[in-house]
């Protein structure tokens, strides 16, 4: 029998109809929900339940993400964001959510660089729980702590220590836009690292709403699951609402600088130096950030090698330690500049240097763009340079950032948190690709890219599980879950690389403290019932 235009029509309006009921009936269940345990009229979450028939709702759901590839018209798009007020809100939200069965993405701060938080690919419908509004910092100089809302930025909370004194800082990222919440769960890598850690190895309690809607903190929770969460990734345990961290001691004067070289300069003979010195001291960080730009002679392309640093002292015993062990650098007095702490955060974030610190409670990206991103750790060896430069000149707009590691983490083994990557590597490297227009041919730029992680293969740290990478700068070229269905050994195609022998140990705690995987996107570590001994 065959069926007439007609019907097909029929059919589709039908669809379609299912489709927008379905679409409303989750907004109005989780509102319903949400009303019975606050007994108070449903319509005080009309500015908290954002619709896509809201007018802000393509503003919010673009307002923190980072990487413009997941913000796209083909992407999947959330029913709706919820942005609560209150702790309480947020039990309620993961309580309600599992009620009607609708899954979650948490968004702290839209940094992540697969854009998880708020795009879910393997699965819909899906809503997103966005902790933009909960951004309270509560510093205290007298204990050398604070308590922070997983929805501020890394830069606000710098500014609100800087506010109470000169003389303290804290060891966490460079992008100052980058939100809290899942900063520290996935480690927290920034520009004090030789000195002090990572940010997750500086976090002294915490509270977290499990997979029950129970708000714990260190001692509720116990310290296994406390271990979890400093450094096991964003997204896999419960939401962090609060980290209560370890304010550092800085010196009241630091110095920076950024010395750039091209290969007609000596470039390749300045890295190779530096590979060996990068460690010389603890208070000192120099990254060093490979792109193209455009030769002397404008007949063509060069690489230019930036060294940019932050010496935790004055400039006269930075110059000493680098006349006696970089001197290649040619690092000149002219070349330092001394300024305050915070000053040095807006540096190394990229503001010019007469930005008011203000400008960090902004809380906004100054860095969006399509990318793709990959990392690798490294030993000793590093690839032959000039075949790196050969490739870097025939990408658009790469970036190679290659970061000093060995140092503050040294006095960490590699079980204390579930970070895995101590002493043993000397540099954490970052290979970006970027683009600007959304009608560009992403596809190239991610063969370029994929290309060149090969190129690196024989030179990376890849120990005895294999080889290893950043889980702040996810990658989902190593791996995917399933719907609900990945298992230890699929999800340790990437587990392991993120969490090496420590990734057996956080699929267990995930069995007992989110058995039924509540919390879960495309790279959580899933529950293992086969794994519980």
């Amino acid at each position: 029998m065959v069926s007439s235009p007609s019907s097909y029509l029929l059919v589709i309006v039908l669809l379609l109809l299912v489709l927008l009921t379905t679409s409303a009936s989750i907004e109005e269940n989780f509102i319903q929900c949400l009303s019975s345990y606050f007994s108070s009229n449903p319509k005080q979450f009309s500015t908290i339940v954002i619709t896509r028939k809201n007018e802000s709702f393509m503003s919010t759901l673009n307002s923190t993400a980072q990487n413009l590839r997941y913000l796209t018209p083909s992407m999947p798009k959330p029913e709706f964001i919820f942005t609560p007020l209150n702790e309480s809100h947020v039990q309620a939200a993961v309580i309600c959510s599992k009620k009607i069965d609708v899954h979650m993405r948490i968004r702290s701060g839209g940094h992540d660089y697969e854009g998880v938080s708020y795009v879910s690919e393997i699965e819909t419908p899906f809503i997103i729980i966005d902790l933009a509004k909960l951004r309270i910092i509560n510093v205290n100089i007298t204990d050398n702590s604070a308590w922070v809302q997983a929805g501020a930025t890394i830069g606000e909370v710098y500014y609100r220590i800087s506010e109470k004194s000169a003389v303290h800082g804290f060891p966490g990222g460079i992008c100052t836009s980058i939100g809290v919440g899942g900063h520290i769960a996935g480690g927290g890598f920034g520009a004090m690292v030789r000195k002090y850690g990572l940010a997750s190895d500086n976090v002294l309690d915490a509270k977290l709403v499990d997979a029950n809607g129970r708000l714990l903190d260190r001692e509720a929770m116990g310290e296994i699951p406390f271990w979890a969460i400093r450094g096991g990734g964003s997204g896999n345990f419960g939401i962090i609402l609060w980290w209560k961290i370890k304010l550092v001691p800085v010196p009241e004067t630091v110095t920076v600088f950024t010395v750039t070289k091209t290969i007609e300069q000596g470039a390749e003979d300045i890295f190779l130096a530096w590979k060996v010195v990068a460690s010389i001291d603890n208070d000192l960080f120099i990254r060093v950030i490979f792109q193209p730009v455009s030769a002397a002679n404008k007949t063509g392309r060069t690489v230019s090698t930036s060294y940019n640093a932050l010496f935790l002292g004055d400039a006269s015993r930075l110059l000493k330690i680098m006349q006696h062990d970089f001197p290649k650098l040619g690092l000149t007095e002219k070349d330092c500049l001394q300024m305050s702490w915070i000053k040095s955060v807006l540096y190394l974030a990229g503001y010019p240097n007469d930005t008011n610190p203000d400008v960090l409670l902004q809380g906004k990206p100054i860095f969006r763009n399509y990318f793709k991103s990959k990392s690798d750790f490294f030993p000793y060896s590093t690839p032959p340079i000039q075949g790196l430069f050969a490739r870097l000149v025939k990408e658009d707009n790469p970036l190679i950032i290659w970061n000093p590691w060995a140092g503050g983490r040294t006095y960490f083994s590699n079980s204390v948190t579930p970070f895995p990557y101590g002493f043993e590597n000397l540099f954490l490297v970052e290979y970006l690709t970027l683009w600007h227009n959304a009608s560009e041919d992403g596809s190239k730029h991610l063969d370029w890219i994929r290309k060149i992680y090969k190129y690196m293969t024989p030179y990376t740290n890849t120990q005895n599980l294999g080889r290893i990478a950043y889980v702040n700068y996810r990658d989902l070229d190593l791996g995917v879950n399933k719907k609900n269905a990945t298992i230890f050994t699929e999800a340790a195609a990437w587990g392991i690389s993120y969490y090496q022998e420590n990734f057996k140990k956080l699929v267990k705690i995930k069995n007992k403290m989110d058995p039924e995987n509540v919390f879960r996107h495309e790279q959580s570590i899933p529950p293992d019932l086969s794994i519980m001994a």
